[in-house]
């Protein structure tokens, strides 16, 4: 179901991504990590997915969902309108897609800085876009 507010869907994705690790990553309290990877790869993922679509209403970097951009692409593009955007984005690129999705970093730190960061991703692209 595809809707016609991209930042809408934006948040809609960090919704599912709270879902997923919330209700099924197991927490070791005693430690501050999660169990198991899996749901900490799939909500990185969700969280990314849900900035991309954040950084696309605004700056436009995907011409069509047949394209792939590189993470260039949208450095490039967000630095020439917002450095303070292009710190977040790059962070969160890190966090999120790099140390969450590819590595699985289990930590709830980091976890707890991926919700952050795109959350402040997505708020900032909707005050652009407005």
């Amino acid at each position: 179901m595809k809707r016609e507010n991209p930042i809408e869907e934006a948040r809609r994705y960090v919704e599912n991504a709270k879902k997923t690790l919330y209700e099924n990553g197991e927490l070791d309290p005693e430690i501050n990590v999660y169990q198991d990877e899996k749901y900490v790869r799939a909500a990185g993922n969700y969280l990314w997915l849900g900035v991309l679509m954040a950084l696309d209403a605004v700056f436009h970097v995907r011409k069509d969902r047949r394209t792939r951009a590189d993470i260039k692409d949208y450095r490039d593009a967000v630095g020439k309108r917002d450095r303070k955007l292009l710190a977040l984005v790059n962070s969160g690129y890190d966090t999120l897609h790099l140390s969450m999705t590819y590595d699985g970093n289990q930590s709830k730190g980091v976890s707890d800085d991926g919700f952050r960061l795109a959350n402040s991703i997505i708020d900032r692209c909707a005050a652009m876009v407005n």
